[in-house]
């Protein structure tokens, strides 16, 4: 394959990898902004399907990556790939941790949906837990840093 090849399959992966992960964070945004559980479980729902265009995009730009690298004589230990990586852990535990909390939220909201959809008190604190949104907001920004290191790639 050519170098232009996989450039392109890595771009691919990058643009899935962001538009999930932007969808994802959209629709969680959107679910905060209403009240009856069943408009909250249908948002939370929606972003279920984004998770695998999230997981494949990012598999595939990574993949990708390591052979455009390698094609291209950057090295592994490069700056701004060491800190891609470390950005890409951050985002393996940190999205494990804030989508477990998610999707508790999502399914309190489809039980109180289910049980005649009434807005109550535990379904927006858990959607406006601060914790939670410092862990989304911190996951959105090392995907905004990814992109920023991977244009410009600092010192290569």
């Amino acid at each position: 394959m050519s170098d232009d090849g996989i450039l392109f399959l890595h771009l691919a992966g990058g643009f899935l990898f962001v538009g999930g992960s932007i969808a994802a964070a959209v629709l969680r945004a959107a679910a905060m902004g209403r009240d009856r559980p069943s408009e909250i479980a249908l948002l939370l729902r929606a972003v279920r399907p984004a998770v695998p265009l999230v997981g494949g995009g990012l598999v595939l730009a990574v993949a990708m990556g390591f052979w455009l690298a390698d094609r291209l004589g950057y090295g592994l230990g490069a700056g701004w790939l060491s800190a891609t990586f470390a950005l890409l852990a951050w985002i393996g535990v940190v999205g494990a941790v804030a989508g477990r909390q998610d999707r508790h939220t999502r399914e309190l909201a489809e039980r109180l949906a289910a049980d005649g959809d009434v807005p109550g008190t535990e379904l927006p604190r858990r959607l406006r837990d601060p914790l939670n949104l410092a862990l989304n907001a911190s996951l959105l920004a090392a995907v905004t840093a990814i992109v920023v290191l991977m244009v410009w790639r600092p010192g290569a």
